[in-house]
């Protein structure tokens, strides 16, 4: 396996199409190995893009597709978390292939997922579109980097099954070893309320402590979030390819001491915001050991757990002749 240094900014690799790095003023600001070998195995999934079905499912369970159940691969507690045990981000793609996407260069990766993969049904092919180019705004050069995912039931197998993806890339925009000092803005503080599984109730409230449009700091411990949350609050008009949706602004990050921003737009309905309590991966390759709070997520998805939820279960249902997409940017500039 080789990577590819698709430009100054950014390299990709094989294997889950992962993003290896990010440049913005001579720092990479995503969590990674120097080698690709380093991905292998059990890591949170640096970089990775997540399929075949991204955040938890209850009970690793599908209730109901198809007219039947499907039991799946329980990684997490009780839970399905990511795909499973060996989900995509841990598959090697095909490509990076150079072509031209929007009138823009890009690369190209491909996954064809096979029925019964971690015991989810019916054959998916997925299509992930990286446009990397410097925007020219404000005054600044921002280094911006467009995801697009696209994904199609193209086996016989089965009628329908359930797909969301996302990218799983850990930021740090701080010198240091964490993301302590980060300023971070929300334009929705609303959540997916969640029992101590981690699986939402039902319930979109506000999340606590953490303010809407208005600026708060990432200390050494707190605030702490491992939650998804909601852009749009309105399950009804969540359509299975989010790609003609308006890009609304996710997130907007700021470190004083590097002076480099950071914001993510994307036309999915929900994110999780992670602020990495689990990560736990010793020195390797070069790499310094990363422990708690050395990067975040900002991982756009559909609602958590929506494959299970009747009211929700639209946006994640894959059936044959439909299909499923998304456009997430990620922009990075110095000050």
């Amino acid at each position: 396996m080789t990577d590819t240094k698709f430009s100054d900014a950014f390299t990709f690799l094989p294997q889950g199409g992962i993003i290896q790095e990010f440049r913005v003023g001579g720092r990479n600001i995503v969590l990674g190995f120097p080698e690709a070998q380093g991905y292998k195995g059990k890591t949170p999934y640096f970089g990775e893009n997540i399929g075949r079905y991204a955040n938890r499912i209850s009970g690793a369970k599908i209730n109901s597709l198809n007219g039947k159940s499907y039991e799946l691969t329980a990684n997490n507690g009780p839970n399905t978390l990511h795909g499973g045990t060996q989900g995509w981000g841990q598959k090697d793609f095909e490509g990076p292939t150079p072509v031209n996407r929007n009138g823009r260069e890009a690369v190209a990766f491909r996954y064809l997922s096979k029925d019964g993969e971690e015991g989810f049904p019916g054959t998916v092919e997925l299509r992930v579109w990286y446009i990397a180019y410097v925007e020219k705004s404000e005054g600044k050069e921002k280094t911006t980097l467009e995801i697009e995912y696209e994904a199609e039931l193209v086996g016989d197998e089965v009628e329908e099954t359930a797909v969301s993806l996302t990218n799983h890339s850990y930021f740090n925009i701080t010198n240091g070893p964490t993301i302590e000092g980060t300023r971070v803005k929300l334009p929705s503080n609303l959540h997916q309320v969640t029992d101590e599984l981690s699986i939402p109730t039902g319930e979109i409230a506000p999340f606590p402590g953490i303010p809407a449009n208005d600026e708060f700091v990432l200390g050494a411990q707190e605030p702490d979030p491992d939650h998804c949350f909601v852009v749009n609050s309105d399950p009804t008009r969540i359509p299975l390819d989010t790609r003609k949706e308006p890009l609304n602004k996710l997130i907007e990050l700021y470190h004083p001491n590097t002076k480099i921003h950071f914001e993510a737009l994307s036309t999915e309905p929900a994110f999780q915001f992670y602020t990495g309590r689990f990560i736990d991966v010793p020195a390797h390759d070069g790499a310094p050991a990363r422990e708690k709070r050395s990067g975040l997520c900002i991982e756009a998805s559909r609602y958590v757990n929506a494959i299970n939820n009747d009211q929700w279960r639209q946006q994640v249902v894959l059936k044959k002749g439909q299909t499923y997409g998304s456009r997430t940017i990620y922009r990075a500039w110095v000050e």
